[in-house]
């Protein structure tokens, strides 16, 4: 997903819709159902807007398709006190997880002898999904070393 779809979906899927969302952001809904339009071209959302979005939201869609676009992935930084055994464990079971998603995308990439390039970005986006919950298990284990 582009960080143009990812506005969109944010705004869009937030319970209640843009009507919903807008006021929390300090503008009107048709002001934000246009900023977050594909299709407008006059109006858009600055980066500082985008980052307010995704945070009433608690959608961290806008920033995970900025990063992809760029090579790189977001990882959450856990916070102390949601460091313990059970989150690990539930870390450890997404990991086994999204690494059968992997798996079974790449069986359907070949399946018909031909790769096309939204067999490729359905790929890449399962291994990024994997890394992500890589470096967050990682980040878990970290919050409960020992000072």
């Amino acid at each position: 997903m582009n960080i143009t779809d990812a506005a969109y979906a944010v705004a869009h899927d937030y319970p209640g819709g843009t009507e919903s969302l807008a006021p929390r952001l300090g503008m009107s809904g048709a002001v934000l159902r246009n900023k977050v339009n594909p299709n407008n071209s006059t109006h858009h959302l600055t980066l500082k807007e985008a980052a307010l979005l995704s945070a009433v939201a608690n959608d961290r869609r806008i920033a995970i398709a900025f990063a992809r676009e760029l090579g790189l992935t977001c990882i959450e930084v856990p916070e102390p006190e949601h460091c313990a055994d059970a989150d690990v464990i539930e870390l450890m079971a997404r990991t086994w997880e999204t690494n059968g998603e992997i798996g079974r995308e790449v069986n359907k990439t070949f399946e018909d002898g031909i790769v096309e390039q939204h067999e490729v970005r359905r790929v890449k986006d399962r291994v990024w999904d994997h890394i992500r919950t890589l470096f967050g298990l990682v980040g878990r284990i970290e919050g409960m070393a020992e000072k």
